[in-house]
């Protein structure tokens, strides 16, 4: 019986040291710049930055002169489709977590322990109608160039209507796409987030396995 308590004590100490590196590792990764010398313009195209605390997604407007997504994620996926919609979020994250989790709650360690190892990848099309700022919601401007890139990016995950499967969304604004990639620590749905800003050139952390990590390059609102 000691033998087998002292076995544990090493497992919990090992897992203990494992956890701390990571998120030791996650902050520092988060915490150096790419595209450092980015600037936000005084005009241009206003996308927000949304996060549940787990989770983070890029909002954009569903139509501007640059791109209309409307073609790429119709209305009439959902299950409200005639809500006057304004704007859409665009995330990706590992396919039975999506789908098999509609809270935190019902994440079981299989799931998450596969996740963490290899996953295929899933994309996640929220619809909003003028979705307001705030802590959690945060606005974020970029020149039109750099928007076009940031569509282009989002734009290579996207398959045809008729190439991809649809799977019901958590409610009546939202649905779930095929989309390719592994998910793995090291790719995560925060990472994605942070990869596809880099991409059109915007100032992000490196590694942001965590939502912290890309929602602190991305200032809050001002207070009044």
């Amino acid at each position: 019986m000691r033998r087998v308590l002292r076995g544990l004590g090493r497992l919990g100490a090992a897992l203990a040291t494992l956890a701390i590196l990571f998120l030791l590792g996650a902050w520092v990764g988060s915490s150096i710049p790419r595209n450092g010398e980015w600037e936000e313009p005084a005009e241009g195209v206003e996308i927000l930055i949304e996060t549940n605390g787990i989770h983070t997604g890029i909002v954009m407007p569903l139509v501007t002169p640059i791109k209309d997504w409307r073609a790429d994620f119709p209305a009439s996926d959902l299950g409200d489709p005639a809500r006057p919609y304004t704007h859409v979020s665009v995330s990706w994250g590992e396919r039975q977590v999506f789908l098999d989790t509609p809270t935190w709650w019902d994440l079981r360690p299989a799931t998450a322990l596969n996740a963490a190892t290899g996953g295929d990848g899933l994309l996640h099309a929220a619809h909003y109608v003028r979705p307001a700022p705030g802590e959690t919601v945060r606005v974020l401007r970029v020149t039109p160039e750099q928007y076009a890139l940031l569509v282009a990016r989002i734009e290579r995950q996207v398959r045809p209507p008729e190439a991809r499967k649809r799977y019901p969304g958590y409610g009546s604004y939202d649905v779930f796409y095929d989309a390719p990639g592994t998910y793995h620590l090291g790719n995560s749905c925060n990472q994605w987030t942070s990869d596809t800003l880099a991409a059109a050139g915007i100032r992000t952390g490196w590694w942001t396995p965590l939502p912290g990590g890309v929602m602190k390059w991305v200032p809050p609102p001002a207070s009044e």
